[in-house]
Parts: structure tokens; C-alpha cells; sequence
């Protein structure tokens, strides 16, 4: 069977939710949140930078396209771009910094002295460029220019 996984899904396996949880604790950074946990704005600021989103328009938007996939992520729903500006401006950063160091760590030791660094499962990478690459080179592959069916 050929698995792919994204390189979302490997990037939150090397932090799992328990630790997390304590590292929220030891900072102390949901003190005074109101229904916007640290953990959907540490899922929201993954999308956007792997995603290169630029703006909080872009994180919300592709967000709210992918919300049957963010409730597995325990992510109840996508966060509005006040509540993602306001997180992003008033919380502690010493939270990620904990839990980048702790990535980073479970990393150095998976690498086990070696240099070069492989994902484990088939990566697939596709954008917009491929697509008008191949639009350009063949010119039987004509689209649909209106909508519908």
C-alpha cells in the first residue's frame, strides 16, 4: 500500500497534544483566553506558514475551506481574523519558543548524527505554477473558461 502524508501531519506528530497541553500550563497562556485555545492558533500559524499565506484574510479563509479536517485536529472551528489578530498580538511567545525547542530536540535525536534529513512517507507537493507550466507547454490542454459543469 502507498501512504502519503502531508508535511502538516508530520510536522504535528512530532508534537503531540499532551505536551503541548503541558507546556500551555507551565506558561500559563490561556489564562484569560475566551474560546480560543492556543492550540487553534498554533494549528492556524502552522497553515499559514505552510501554506506561505500572507495575510490573516488567507490563514482564515483557507482555514474555513479545510473545517471538516480541522475537527480532527481538535480545532471546533476556524478562528475569525479578530480573534487571530488579537491572539497573535497579546500572547506569550515563550510558549512557542518552549515548543519549538521541544520539536527541535525530538528532531536532533530522530536525525541520530546523521546530516541529511528524509520524510518517511512519499511527499506530494503541487501549486499553481505546475499547472500553468504544463498549460503553456501543451497547447491541446485547453480549459474551461466559463462556469459550470
Amino acid at each position: 500500500m502507498n501512504r502519503v502524508c502531508s508535511i502538516f501531519a508530520q510536522v504535528l506528530r512530532l508534537l503531540p497534544r499532551i505536551e503541548f497541553e503541558q507546556a500551555v500550563q507551565k506558561h500559563r497562556t490561556e489564562k484569560h483566553a475566551k474560546g480560543f485555545s492556543c492550540w487553534t492558533q498554533l494549528i492556524a500559524m502552522l497553515f499559514c506558514q505552510l501554506g506561505q499565506a500572507r495575510s490573516l484574510r488567507e490563514i482564515v479563509g483557507g482555514l474555513a475551506s479545510s473545517e471538516g479536517k480541522l475537527k480532527h485536529l481538535g480545532v471546533a472551528r476556524p478562528p475569525k481574523r479578530s480573534t487571530l489578530a488579537y491572539a497573535n498580538e497579546h500572547r506569550s511567545w515563550e510558549l512557542y519558543q518552549t515548543v519549538f525547542e521541544q520539536v527541535l530536540t525530538k528532531c536532533r535525536g530522530a536525525m541520530g548524527g546523521r546530516t541529511k534529513f528524509r520524510f518517511h512517507n512519499k511527499l506530494v507537493s503541487l501549486d499553481a505554477t505546475s499547472i500553468d507550466l504544463c498549460a503553456s507547454l501543451f497547447d491541446w490542454a485547453k480549459y474551461k473558461r466559463t462556469k459550470g459543469p
